[in-house]
């Protein structure tokens, strides 16, 4: 007699796929819910490139960001004026400014940050442990996947 799991489809890369693709975006969506930063993604975005590799010029955040340099300097300037990030000149080219983050920025990021770990970590607790060893399982293979 035939078991259910062998009666299964195969799933294919495809398929697998497809349905990374949908549970990535429902997880990022509901995380920048939660941030409750009030930035919009590419603030957010951003303002964590500035976080991680800052103080970057205007250039080489464009470059990170993958937009042109008149988006970011529009989007440093509301960061700016906001006071989550500042400018400063560059020590051996003046023309050039570098943008850091601000205290208050590192402030608004954390926040953010604890926000979502926190939300996700509720959600986390709410599955069984076997899924839970499943899920921190999968953790390796998405890693990969992103390098």
């Amino acid at each position: 007699m035939p078991t259910p799991s062998s009666l299964r489809t195969p799933i294919t890369a495809p398929d697998i796929a497809a349905r990374l693709r949908l549970s990535a975006t429902r997880l990022a969506r509901r995380l920048r819910q939660e941030s409750g930063a009030g930035l919009s993604p590419s603030q957010q975005s951003a303002l964590a490139v500035i976080a991680n590799h800052g103080p970057l010029t205007l250039a080489a955040l464009a470059e990170h960001e993958r937009v042109a340099p008149p988006s970011i300097t529009k989007l440093v300037t509301k960061l700016e004026c906001d006071g989550l990030v500042t400018r400063s000149p560059d020590p051996t080219d003046r023309r050039i400014c570098r943008v850091a983050i601000s205290p208050q920025g590192e402030t608004l990021l954390e926040e953010s940050r604890r926000r979502k770990t926190a939300w996700l970590t509720a959600r986390i607790s709410e599955l069984d442990p076997e899924r839970q060893q499943r899920l921190a399982d999968a953790l390796d293979v998405l890693d990969e996947l992103t390098t």
